[in-house]
């Protein structure tokens, strides 16, 4: 079940050179198998087997990828506590890509403090755009640019000055 945001072609992921790329990779796929665990409601070791066989992983950091799924999973409470307080609606209507996109972005800035809080804000905003309705990297980016404050207060101040 993942996502397509143009389902006339069914290319396969494009093939990623170096830790940015590959973690770009692991991070798209990553969002589309958090959407189908919020959909579909599988397991996520049949979610993770079915994105692997389905997808060439030559170019994911695949231990990138696991960790997402597992640690948003395994986060899920308090990464929603964490959205909720700048959402506009409740949790449950939200669209499901960008419900996806906030929890992938929310924890990684919770638990990936090596990754630069504006990359984060980036890579779901573009996930948002490739994945999301037409104006969902908008809200994505406003629900973001509020959290990372809070969540990276010492990085965004310093970045600030």
């Amino acid at each position: 079940m993942s996502l397509n945001h143009d389902d006339s072609q069914d290319t396969p992921q494009p093939k990623a050179k170096g830790k940015i790329a590959t973690r770009r990779v692991a991070r798209s796929l990553g969002m589309q198998a958090l959407y189908q665990w919020h959909m579909a409601g599988q397991s996520l070791n049949e979610i993770e087997a079915q994105f692997r066989v389905d997808n060439d992983f030559s170019g994911v950091d695949g231990n990138y990828f696991h960790e997402l799924l597992t640690g948003v999973a395994r986060a899920k409470t308090e990464v929603d506590g964490a959205i909720v307080p700048h959402l506009d609606r409740p949790l449950e209507e939200l669209d499901p890509v960008e419900l996806a996109v906030l929890r992938l972005s929310t924890y990684e800035l919770m638990h990936r403090i090596d990754v630069p809080y504006r990359v984060v804000i980036n890579e779901g905003i573009e996930l948002a755009k490739v994945f999301g309705a037409t104006d969902g990297h908008k809200f994505v980016n406003g629900v973001l640019d509020k959290l990372a404050p809070i969540l990276r207060s010492a990085e965004v101040g310093a970045y600030k000055r």
